[in-house]
Parts: C-alpha cells; structure tokens; sequence
C-alpha cells in the first residue's frame, strides 16, 4: 500500500476507532499555563525539524490528494504530518501534538513551522460541555463535510517555529507559502 494511502487509512481508522469507543481526553493545561505549555510544545516538537526524524508521523493529504493546504487570500497552513495513534488517542499534551506542520522551502527542504492538536468530536462532547481549549486557546470547531473526509473534529494551530503575523493561533499564515511543494 503507498505510504500516503497507508497514513490516510491508518488515520481514519484511529478516528473511527475513537468514535465507536466514545473515549474521551482531558485538555492539559489553562490560560495561565499557555507560555509554559509553548515551551513543552517547542520542546517536543525540536528533534521534528527535519521531516526524516519525524518518526510516527507520516504524510496527510486532503480529500483531494492536496500535501500543502494554502487559502488565497488568508495564507498557509502547510504540508502535514500526522501521527494517527495520536489522533486516536484522545489525550492532548503540549508536548505531543497529533500534527506538525511544515512549510516547503525553495531548495525543496520542508521547514517545522507550526502544530496541529486535533480531538474528535464526538469522543470530547460525550464527557465535556464547551469546546476543548491547550495554550488558554479554544479549539476551532469542524463540522460535517470537510476537505480531509474527516468526521467533526475540534482542532487547534500553534505557530510555535513560525511568527504568524495573523496570531499564534490563526490556521493561516500569510508569511507562509506553498509555491515550492
């Protein structure tokens, strides 16, 4: 199986596992611990700065085959890399998020620029009222239909090795480019 079909399939597979389980995760942290939980993010994210360290994490595209997500106009994501035990585990830590983001370079390099922490729906709102918040930050909402073909999921950027000039914690960046992927 190619790599990036595997990783789509390993992914949804842990999503669908969580869904039909109902296990719930319990958010690390508050909004006086958000520079504190920065540090343990960059802290564990460090030895990702080059893709081929990046061990459990593998590519993930959209629906549509689409590696670097860009939105003309707002900014860029990035290329994600995905780590599907992770997104199948509901427990969020700073420290281990469920995606690193990475920004394709000129000389064809991929640059760690930012994270993604993911939690599924469903699996959170079973045990919890509101949405679930790391870094004194919301978690965004996803509903229904989506580009990934994911079911609804809350989800938080953190542009912990890029300075996003829209905020840390904006999905797009407009300092970010997807014109080398």
């Amino acid at each position: 199986m190619h790599a990036r079909m595997f990783t789509r399939v390993a992914v949804a597979t842990a999503l669908a596992a969580a869904a039909v389980t109902g296990t719930t995760g319990t958010m690390v942290g508050s909004a006086s611990a958000g520079a504190d939980q920065l540090a343990v993010a960059r802290a564990g994210t460090a030895p990702f700065h080059d893709v081929a360290d990046a061990a459990g994490y593998g590519l993930f595209t959209d629906a549509a085959g689409i590696a670097c997500i860009d939105k003309p106009g707002e900014g860029t994501m990035g290329v994600h890399y995905v780590n599907g035990d992770l997104v199948g585990d509901p427990e969020e830590n700073a420290a281990t998020p469920e995606a690193l983001v990475y920004e394709p370079m000129k000389n064809g390099r991929l640059r760690l620029v930012a994270v993604e922490y993911v939690v599924l729906k469903a699996a959170w709102d079973a045990t919890h009222d509101g949405l679930p918040s790391l870094f004194g930050e919301p978690f965004e909402e996803t509903l229904g239909a989506n580009r990934y073909g994911l079911p609804p999921y809350y989800s938080l950027h953190a542009w912990v090795w890029k300075n996003n000039p829209a905020g840390m914690f904006d999905d797009w960046n407009p300092d970010a480019t997807c014109a080398y992927a």
